[in-house]
């Protein structure tokens, strides 16, 4: 049988932990797993949380926020399971979701990394895949995004849709991602260039660099609360979300750096590194 490594970053969300590792512990995988929480220094007393509360738990307690890549990578490097499993803090996992991701996995050999159906509280769903991003991509996704989120019929329609048909995308969304270790392995890991956002998108696109595919299912749901982590300092959370677009289109995109720094500049959001 498969073992199992969960892998949960946390950075000052003892709100968001203290909702998604009961779910993990009321209703455990009966596939073998380890959970491994991956502190990056919060100062909100989770750590001491999850010693205390979740002694099964492992906790690596970092001594500085290095980010959501690197802390993944430590996480991934302490543990030897053959599949990992990425997971958001502000995720609720229902009971028997992570075995069929497994069994989803299994099912399909030449893929190396799936991600379930995202909702919301409520039960909407998120767009939690697309195409690799360039700035013709990026745009439809912003777009569709944003008339999805003001309820505009076609829009909701094309998504509520597209997120009940298995299928295999560019990339799925790192907050709840199960990989094989060996393709994991194979790329190196996360690029620790990304401090924050779109490191799941370059990691996709390492393994699918490599002949491997993505996949998108539907048959497995979990909740993203899209918790307080990301609220906690707003402006710090804008400039890693800019670092990590040059670093992208540096990466991936070199000859559309300058118009991304014009565009950023223009739109008064900055464009140095």
């Amino acid at each position: 049988m498969r073992d199992l490594a969960v892998i949960i970053v946390s950075y000052n969300a003892r709100a968001d932990l203290e909702r998604c590792l009961p779910s993990l512990a009321v209703a455990p995988p009966t596939t073998p797993h380890q959970v491994v929480v991956v502190d990056n220094a919060s100062s909100d007393g989770s750590p001491s949380a999850v010693t205390s509360t979740y002694p099964d738990v492992r906790l690596i307690a970092l001594d500085c926020n290095v980010g959501f890549g690197r802390a993944n990578n430590v996480g991934i490097r302490a543990t030897g399971s053959e599949y990992v499993l990425l997971l958001n803090n502000d995720t609720v996992v229902p009971a028997g979701a992570i075995d069929l991701l497994v069994a989803e996995l299994d099912a399909h050999p030449e893929v190396a990394i799936i991600g379930p159906r995202l909702v919301d509280a409520s039960g909407r769903p998120e767009i939690s895949f697309g195409r690799m991003i360039g700035p013709l991509n990026e745009a439809r996704q912003k777009l569709l995004g944003t008339l999805y989120q003001r309820g505009f019929a076609p829009a909701v329609r094309h998504v509520e849709g597209r997120t009940r048909v298995s299928h295999d995308p560019d990339w799925v969304s790192g907050a709840c991602l199960l990989a094989r270790r060996a393709d994991l392995d194979a790329v190196g890991l996360f690029d620790e260039r990304f401090f924050l956002y779109t490191e799941d998108v370059d990691l996709c696109a390492s393994v699918r660099a490599l002949g491997r595919k993505v996949r998108f299912t539907p048959h497995v749901q979990v909740t993203h609360l899209r918790g307080q982590s990301r609220h906690c300092d707003q402006s710090a959370a804008s400039r890693a979300y800019l670092q990590s677009r040059l670093a992208f289109y540096r990466k991936h995109h070199p000859r559309w750096v300058a118009v991304l720094r014009w565009y950023l500049r223009m739109t008064g959001r900055g464009g140095r590194d």
